[in-house]
């Protein structure tokens, strides 16, 4: 019987199954609060399915909103995540981070600058999300 069963299973045609990226839990919108010397800062980040990121950055001063962006491509390779910037604020400014993932979930997610050491956290939110108003957090 195991024979039969073993030349059945050869014989059926391969099936191909899609091949899932390893760093597609990543791809989709990240909310976070926090930089390293300033818990009031917030952003959110649009990481593309296909590697590209747009990232909006927002500091809160006396109530006042001040915005920028971070555009450009990231990186996963297991637990290593890298963040190639193009452009600040519109600027060509290219420069590379790395990051130490410490925490996934698909919903929640930590990981760690390492060029500082500071720890960030983000958790997954909609394409519709918008950061709240600064009169609400300074």
């Amino acid at each position: 019987m195991r024979v039969l069963l073993a030349v059945m299973a050869l014989s059926l045609p391969a099936v191909a199954l899609p091949v899932q990226s390893p760093s597609s839990w990543i791809a989709g919108f990240w909310y976070g609060q926090g930089q390293p010397n300033d818990r009031s800062e917030m952003w959110i980040a649009h990481m593309g399915a296909d590697g590209s990121f747009h990232a909006q950055f927002r500091a809160c001063r006396k109530g006042k909103a001040s915005d920028t962006t971070n555009d450009g491509n990231w990186r996963l390779n297991g637990d290593m995540e890298t963040i190639q910037i193009q452009t600040v604020g519109g600027q060509f400014f290219p420069r590379t981070d790395y990051y130490a993932i410490l925490a996934h979930d698909g919903k929640s997610q930590s990981y760690r600058y390492l060029a500082t050491g500071f720890v960030y956290t983000s958790r997954r939110v909609d394409a519709k999300f918008q950061m709240p108003a600064c009169d609400l957090v300074s």
